[in-house]
């Protein structure tokens, strides 16, 4: 088993469980974060949104993304560990 497989695999380690869990938990914000960032950028290609709107939605995904980034560093992690391998299917993330 390579380094990459390992890394992406959940450690049941009772020692190192509190960080597996994290590392889990901000998988599922991180992918929820990006869903909300292609749904937002939908609606503005669509143009069914404002000036205003589109510079609040802005401005609300960039503080996601730093939210992340925060809660990363906090618990030593790196958004490449978040994205998880589903084999043939390819990554759980999109690649940003």
């Amino acid at each position: 088993m390579g380094d990459d497989e390992r890394k992406n695999r959940i450690d049941a380690d009772p020692e190192t469980a509190e960080r597996s869990l994290v590392s889990l938990v901000l998988t599922v914000v991180e992918l929820l974060r990006q869903l909300m960032e292609r749904q937002a950028l939908r609606r503005v290609d669509h143009g069914d949104l404002d000036d205003d709107k589109v510079e609040e939605i802005g401005q609300t995904l960039m503080y996601l993304d730093l939210r992340m980034e925060e809660l990363c560093d906090h618990f030593g992690l790196e958004r490449r560990d978040l994205n998880i391998d589903l084999g043939p299917l390819g990554s759980l993330l999109s690649e940003e």
